[in-house]
C-alpha cells in the first residue's frame, strides 16, 4: 500500500475530512516526510489546510510551544506525526474540548502506514466493545505472562476507552494506528511486577528482558539491560513512576517492530504505562507518559 492510499485512509476513512473544514498538520524534522504527505493529500479534500514543525521535547507528554497550542485551537481536524507523543498534553485536551477532531501518530514510519492502517476499522471496533463488555465491571484484574510478569491493578470507578481508529464525532481522539482498549487504574493501589519483553516507548526493543517492580502504585525497582537503564534514567521525578494506564492490544495487523505506537495495539498484547493519566480518567498531571509491553498476558479478574 502507497503513502498516498495510507494518507487517504487516514483523511476519509479514520477523520472524515470534508472540503469546508480546516485541519492541521503538525509534525517534526524526524516525520517530516510523512506530515508533509498527509497536508498534500489533505489539499485534495480541503484548501484550508495548514503544516506545522514542532520541536523534538525529550520525553512523551511535553506540550508544544504556546504559538502552537494556541494555533491547534483554530482547525476542525487535526493529525499528529510526532517524534514524542502529544496525546497526554493539556494542550491536546484543550483541542478536543473545542470540538476538534484529533489522530496522534507519535512515532510513525512508513512500514507501519502500509501495515497497520490497511485493517477494518469497524472490526476493530466491534473487537473493543466485546471485551470492554467482558471486562467493564470488574474491580480487579491480575496480569501473568510465562515470562513472570503478575501484577494487579484495581479499577472501581474508572472506565475502559476504546480506541478503533474511527474519530468522525466532535472532540473525537486516538491513535493511529488504532486498535486498543485502555484503562486508568486506580493510583496507589497496583502491585506486582511486570516483566516487559517487547518495547519501551521512544526507545524500542527490549535489549534484555526488563524486570519492573511496581508498589503502591509506583515504581519501585527496575532490572534489566542497556533499555532499562535508559528507561531508569527518564524517572526523574516520582509521579513519572505512577502507574498510568492498563491496555489491551487489539489490531490483528500490528505486529512487534520495537515502536510502542504500532506495539501496544498488536493482539495478544498488554502494556503498561506510567505518569500523566489525567486526560484519559486518572489524576496525576505531569508532562511524562511512556508505555511498556509484554507478549503473550493472562488475564484473571
Amino acid at each position: 500500500m502507497s503513502i498516498g492510499k495510507s494518507c487517504k485512509i487516514i483523511l476519509s476513512q479514520c477523520m472524515h475530512l470534508k472540503k469546508n473544514e480546516s485541519c492541521l498538520v503538525v509534525t517534526d524534522k524526524k516525520l517530516y516526510k510523512i506530515g508533509y504527505a498527509l497536508y498534500k493529500n489533505s489539499l485534495n479534500i480541503t484548501k484550508k489546510s495548514k503544516l506545522l514543525l514542532v520541536p523534538i521535547p525529550e520525553s512523551h507528554g511535553t506540550g508544544p510551544p504556546l504559538k502552537i497550542a494556541k494555533e491547534m485551537l483554530k482547525y476542525d481536524v487535526i493529525l499528529m506525526p510526532t517524534t514524542k507523543s502529544l496525546s497526554h498534553t493539556m494542550t491536546r485536551r484543550n483541542a478536543s474540548k473545542k470540538g476538534a477532531r484529533i489522530a496522534s501518530m507519535p512515532g510513525i514510519t512508513l512500514g507501519m502506514m502500509k501495515r497497520a492502517l490497511n485493517v477494518d476499522f469497524y472490526k476493530l471496533r466491534r473487537i473493543n466493545k466485546k471485551l470492554i463488555s467482558k471486562l467493564k465491571n470488574k474491580n480487579k484484574i491480575r496480569i501473568i505472562t510465562k515470562k513472570g510478569t503478575d501484577i494487579t491493578f484495581h479499577l472501581k470507578g474508572r472506565k475502559w476507552i476504546g480506541d478503533d481508529g474511527i474519530y468522525t464525532k466532535k472532540g473525537a481522539f486516538g491513535n493511529l494506528p488504532a486498535g486498543e482498549i485502555f484503562i486508568a487504574p486506580l493510583e496507589g493501589k497496583t502491585n506486582g511486577t511486570i516483566i516487559v519483553d517487547a518495547s519501551v516507548g521512544g526507545i524500542g526493543k527490549v535489549d534484555k528482558n526488563i524486570k519492573i517492580d511496581v508498589k503502591n502504585g509506583f515504581i519501585e525497582n527496575i532490572e534489566g539491560g542497556k533499555v532499562a537503564n535508559q528507561f531508569n534514567k527518564l524517572l526523574k521525578n516520582k509521579l513519572y513512576k505512577n502507574v498510568a494506564e492498563l491496555g489491551i492490544g487489539t489490531n490483528y495487523k500490528a505486529r512487534i517492530t520495537g515502536n510502542v505506537l504500532e506495539d501496544e495495539k498488536a493482539a495478544r498484547t498488554c502494556h503498561i504505562a506510567f505518569g500523566n493519566n489525567k486526560h484519559f480518567g486518572g489524576k496525576v498531571d505531569v508532562p511524562f507518559h511512556v508505555d511498556v509491553v509484554a507478549k503473550n498476558p493472562i488475564f484473571e479478574y
